[in-house]
């Protein structure tokens, strides 16, 4: 999904350059035009460089064509095709001017007229002088966009270039993109695809099952749908998914690297063998919490009342948090059928992990064996209701949640 990053000339025009290999990350294929002012602070081959696309630095900007009427004629309506082309258009960093020329309606450059001309969202983070920030033109240029739909990421405050400390900070690039995301969204009904392009996501789906004699075993209820719409959803948006499931009678999903196993610990071995080429873990399967000490080689006869020695499964969701590689995030589940949120906290703590799925599956109709579910997504943080629906939508707001998790990781590795 296109969206076009205009950079402006402002000392934190080097962070732009960071923005868009995060926008990348998500997903999107971010194209920049610059004004004449940034390019006193980096260089357009930078860009170019990074975003794979040729940077617009000019209204008039000539292109390859021989004839050089031609090519002026064309760059003079790029703004027109860029405005109808873009899922969005993201300024960073808007500087005073670009803000009092967006307000006021002005067009002398690409980036401006580019602002008019365009229906897709915009979002706008400001970036300079703590006095220019609060200076009442600055606000009222600010408050005007805003009536207008325009997305403002608000500054942020510390020490700023001028040597000044105070508002005026560019804000977290994350939470840029996570903007831009939300913009996106609610101006297409639709949350940009293929945000998980660059990423390996390991799910586990399915029940396992515990042998009791050759032809018995201890299981459970799950139909392991939801793990298979997590792989479903995933492959849409872009990911490569090695889906590692128990048994059930569900069609493999298209695209999927698929490993069979059957009991906790083929399902313990599958998960940390591939542990290592993944870069997000979504634990949904509902692994058996204990096995037979020992499985008697022929079929046991009924012979009165059956006691039966169980001793613990391997931990497999513990495992992963502990031998993961730096940069790879960890989600699991919890099926709970009381106090769901005290429980799945606890879970999330005792874990050590990022996030879980917690799902009361005491519900009727929701959870196991059923088309629907509902849960609510938590991190060590924040917490968010995800309500019923069927295990594809949620699959996707679960994923949902997952991206700008991503993102923020990606960020953080980069300043490592």
């Amino acid at each position: 999904m296109k969206v076009i990053v205009g950079v402006t000339g402002g000392i934190a025009a080097y962070k732009a350059v960071e923005l868009v290999r995060l926008l990348q990350t998500a997903g999107l294929d971010p194209h920049v035009v610059m004004t004449a002012a940034a390019q006193q602070f980096v260089q357009p081959l930078t860009f170019s460089a990074i975003s794979g696309h040729k940077v617009i630095t000019s209204l008039w900007q000539p292109d390859e064509s021989d004839d050089p009427t031609e090519a002026d004629a064309e760059s003079s309506i790029a703004h027109i095709n860029e405005a109808q082309t873009t899922a969005a258009l993201i300024v960073v960093p808007a500087t005073a001017d670009i803000i009092a020329k967006f307000a006021h309606g002005f067009a002398d450059d690409f980036l401006t007229t580019l602002y008019l001309a365009t229906k897709a969202p915009v979002i706008l983070a400001p970036a300079m002088n703590v006095y220019m920030q609060q200076h009442a033109a600055t606000q009222a240029n600010l408050a005007i966009l805003r009536v207008r739909g325009v997305t403002i990421v608000d500054s942020g405050s510390g020490y700023l270039a001028c040597g000044m400390t105070g508002s005026g900070r560019l804000a977290d690039l994350p939470e840029i993109v996570e903007a831009t995301i939300a913009a996106i969204a609610r101006h297409t009904d639709v949350t940009p695809r293929n945000d998980l392009a660059h990423e390996t996501v390991l799910i586990t789906a399915g029940g396992t099952r515990e042998p009791i004699d050759p032809v018995r075993f201890i299981g459970n209820r799950s139909s392991g749908r939801m793990g298979y719409a997590l792989a479903e959803a995933a492959l849409v948006r872009g990911a490569r998914v090695i889906l590692i499931t128990a048994p059930t009678a569900l069609t493999l999903p298209t695209g999927a690297e698929a490993i069979h196993v059957t009991t906790a610990a083929e399902m313990h071995y599958a998960v940390l063998n591939r542990l290592p080429q993944s870069t997000t873990v979504i634990m949904a399967a509902a692994v058996s919490d204990y096995r037979l000490t020992e499985v008697p080689s022929q079929k046991l006869k009924r012979e009165g009342p059956l006691t039966l020695s169980l001793v613990p499964t391997p931990d497999i969701l513990s495992d992963v948090a502990l031998r993961r590689a730096p940069g790879t995030l960890v989600i699991g589940f919890a099926a709970e059928t009381e106090d769901l949120l005290p429980n799945a906290r606890a879970k999330l703590l005792r874990k050590g992990i990022d996030a879980i799925v917690a799902n009361n599956i005491s519900a009727p109709h929701l959870g196991f064996e059923s088309g629907d579910n509902a849960g609510i997504f938590l991190t060590h943080d924040t917490s968010t209701d995800i309500p019923a629906t069927t295990k594809q939508a949620m699959a996707h707001r679960i994923l949902d949640q997952i991206v700008p998790m991503r993102v923020r990781l990606q960020s953080a590795t980069l300043h490592e």
